[in-house]
């Protein structure tokens, strides 16, 4: 088992580039199953769900290479609809794939997916939006046949909640549908434009994307395309907050400022400086930041709930007391008990986190419990003095390219220790 060993207390200083957002990739890899010739896709991070990803698509029979952070994959081989099992288990976001594979195959088999366990994320939404578009749906043995025999067509679908995974599995399974589909109450993430933009580019008639009301035209194939993968605002989230804590001045290349508009008040709000200035975004930390005295996740665009955790934990050594209402997953404090293990001081109960911020964090040994929440006690860590161990990092891999060298670039005392 692999450990993150971090000696704390040191600030971060320097630039480093902003890696590929992992909640883009995914869904454009599942996308190139849809596409009857080769598509090249850059700037595709190196993730753990990314590899996943690229086992689901040789498991279907697509071929794919990895040259550096480019990706190509060719599906005109594709002889399969069914996602094994395990790699199921390994990744929620594997769901994704079912759309396109129903609409290339017209058929598929899938189990329930896996991925951090943040509270109940049903499918039912995915299951009956594809259901108005013709296929049917049965469960036999734990897993979903899915079949729509005599092709896919398009509908008019209202989603009673927008759902990032929804609106993709829709957008996929109407790509190549006959006729028109329109959603309602569609999901407006940045990464939901992304995919329809790789769609655009191979053939797909896309239109509405980052509105709630989304149409898609059916066309009768997709071509292969090149892509470049948008970058990852989580990411980017992330770093700023390892550079708060430490009272460090960072920035970050190779981003879109425009999508993080919704985080970014909550750095100033902290007193930290921010200065936006092209593709990249510049941080400067006070001596000591500020309480930020409400945060509340919602949907785009507002507050993102994977930017909760890494909030919480910059939090807990800000002056005064913060308060973060957690409103889209009912299990996202998991990771608090992990903080307090610092020294943090954190209170709990039902959706809401009250912190009250420490002058300093002190080191400690914990494990990661999520994604997001492993991003948390990186950040911790590195706020606080002496030698911290980190396990169970495999959660951390999922959304975040080599994480230790970004931060040891930027002066982090981090590193990696191998059992």
């Amino acid at each position: 088992m692999s450990e993150i060993i971090v000696n704390g207390g040191k600030k971060l200083y320097g630039g480093i580039s902003v890696q590929g957002a992992k909640n883009s990739v995914l869904p454009v890899l599942a996308a190139t199953v849809l596409c009857e010739n080769e598509c090249v896709i850059h700037n595709c991070p190196a993730l753990s769900d990314v590899n996943t990803s690229l086992k689901i698509l040789k498991a279907l029979g697509c071929t794919c290479q990895t040259e550096g952070n480019t990706v190509t994959v060719d599906s005109r081989g594709i002889s399969g609809y069914k996602i094994p099992d395990t790699l199921m288990r390994e990744m929620r976001s594997s769901v994704v794939f079912l759309g396109a594979i129903i609409g290339r195959c017209k058929k598929a088999v899938i189990s329930s997916p896996g991925g951090c366990e943040l509270g109940p994320r049903p499918i039912d939404l995915h299951l009956s939006a594809l259901e108005r578009m013709g296929v049917t749906v049965s469960e036999e043995h734990g897993y979903l046949i899915c079949s729509a025999e005599k092709g896919l067509h398009g509908a008019e679908i209202s989603l009673g909640f927008p759902s990032v995974g929804a609106t993709e599995n829709i957008i996929l399974a109407a790509a190549t549908a006959k006729g028109m589909t329109v959603i309602h109450g569609a999901a407006k993430e940045p990464e939901i434009s992304d995919l329809a933009d790789f769609l655009n580019s191979a053939g797909a008639r896309i239109y509405g994307c980052g509105s709630d009301s989304i149409r898609i035209y059916g066309v009768e194939r997709l071509s292969g395309t090149e892509h470049t993968i948008i970058p990852d605002r989580i990411a980017a989230a992330t770093y700023m907050a390892c550079a708060a804590v430490t009272g460090g001045k960072i920035t970050l290349c190779n981003l879109m400022p425009s999508h993080m508009v919704s985080t970014l008040w909550v750095f100033r709000e902290a007193g930290c400086d921010v200065e936006l200035s092209g593709k990249s975004i510049t941080l400067s930390a006070p001596k000591r930041l500020k309480r930020v005295p409400t945060v509340r996740s919602l949907v785009y665009p507002g507050f993102p709930t994977d930017a909760g955790p890494i909030t919480v934990a910059m939090l807990t050594v800000a002056e005064g007391t913060s308060v973060f209402v957690e409103n889209i997953f009912e299990n996202r404090f998991r990771y608090v008990d992990e903080l307090k293990r610092f020294g943090a001081k954190i209170k709990t109960e039902g959706k809401i986190a009250v912190t009250e911020g420490v002058k300093e964090l002190s080191a400690a040994d914990c494990r990661a419990t999520d994604l997001r929440g492993g991003a948390a006690i990186v950040i911790a860590a590195l706020a606080a003095g002496g030698e911290s161990k980190i396990g169970d990092i495999h959660h951390i891999e999922r959304g975040y390219d080599d994480i230790v060298s970004a931060l040891r670039m930027l002066g982090a005392d981090i590193k990696y220790s191998k059992d």
